[in-house]
């Protein structure tokens, strides 16, 4: 395999844990002219306190509507949450009122979105978009909220915090943007950060930085971190546990070394043969034929098996529950466990 796994402290699943979150059944259907869209589909996964959690998945696969979803974000209509359960804390948030989820957005729940350049306010000076929601959530006073963004800026290291504070998003490089969406979302300490491809618009060097930052935050603050991302590498190198998604549903879950030693579904074995290598037995690069189905016209049984070279008839006529296959390790697919040759 050719994604090193970084060695980290209890990746096992805590029969006796309580997480932080719990999501159970999830379904976000959006009705549009071309047909009813079931973006997420009876997903279910949970993430402790302190931990990352890591969703990986093809472009359309669900995985931001997740996490939208999560953060009560979805456009109501179009989209709307028609079935199952999210538990933060213990605590349900389906059927919470507006004012109540906002209440948690920023204080408890916070989430780091793709693009800076387009989810932070061009108007208005980055120390400004921070203190918005400390003297939200705190109560702080101008001064005080002026003063904790100034530490929050220098937390994420931003040189020069005090001048840097007063300028507008436009006047910072990508990597700095990125770096004051991951300050708002840290400045009032929330105890769980959505971090959506927070690196996906930024070059090799500056990604390693803030994924570096994240997890020194992380360490610090003992903060829980959903990581949605389509690269596999950064799933290695900084979560505990996987989900993969595909087509709206989650097809594979398990402890991050599990998945990339022992991956089981079809599909999660395609996305691992399609990671660059670069050692002396490397072979040329594998590609996943076809393509995501559209969620109006889902296949009938798995969804994968039109792509699958595995797929027998009863792939193509029965969909597979999320079973277990192991400890901690649940599959979506009727061949596993999938006698792998060579690896």
């Amino acid at each position: 395999m050719s994604v090193l796994v970084q060695e980290k402290p209890d990746t096992s699943v805590q029969a006796t844990a309580t997480p932080l979150l719990s999501v159970d059944g999830l379904k976000t259907y959006f009705k549009t002219s071309g047909g009813l869209f079931k973006a997420v589909d009876g997903v279910s996964f949970s993430v402790e306190a302190g931990k990352t959690l890591a969703i990986v998945g093809e472009s359309g696969c669900g995985k931001s509507v997740t996490a939208m979803s999560i953060m009560r974000l979805v456009p109501e209509p179009p989209g709307e949450t028609v079935a199952g359960s999210i538990r933060y804390a213990g605590d349900e948030l389906i059927g919470k009122s507006r004012r109540e989820i906002e209440d948690l957005r920023g204080a408890e729940i916070s989430m780091i979105f793709q693009e800076p350049m387009t989810s932070l306010n061009p108007v208005a000076r980055v120390g400004a978009q921070i203190a918005e929601g400390l003297k939200r959530h705190k109560g702080m006073t101008d001064a005080q909220a002026r003063e904790r963004a100034i530490e929050m800026l220098r937390l994420v290291r931003i040189p020069s915090p005090e001048t840097r504070v007063d300028e507008f998003p436009h006047q910072m490089s990508g990597g700095m943007r990125q770096r004051v969406m991951i300050a708002i979302a840290l400045a009032c300490d929330p105890k769980l950060l959505i971090a959506d491809e927070p690196t996906t618009a930024l070059d090799v060097t500056i990604q390693a930085q803030i994924l570096e930052l994240l997890r020194s935050l992380q360490d610090k603050l003992k903060t829980a971190i959903i990581l949605i991302t389509h690269d596999l590498g950064v799933v290695a190198e900084n979560a505990h546990r996987v989900v993969v998604m595909y087509a709206g549903r989650v097809v594979e879950t398990a402890p991050v070394d599990a998945i990339f030693s022992d991956a089981q579904h079809p599909y999660t074995l395609g996305l691992l043969a399609s990671v660059p290598r670069f050692d002396d037995d490397a072979e040329r690069l594998l590609t996943i034929p076809g393509s995501v189905p559209h969620p109006a016209h889902m296949p009938a049984g798995c969804r994968f098996s039109p792509r699958c070279t595995l797929a027998t008839s009863k792939c193509t006529a029965e969909e597979p529950p999320l079973r277990s296959v192991a400890s901690g390790h649940e599959v979506a697919c009727w061949l596993a466990p999938i006698e792998k040759h060579g690896s």
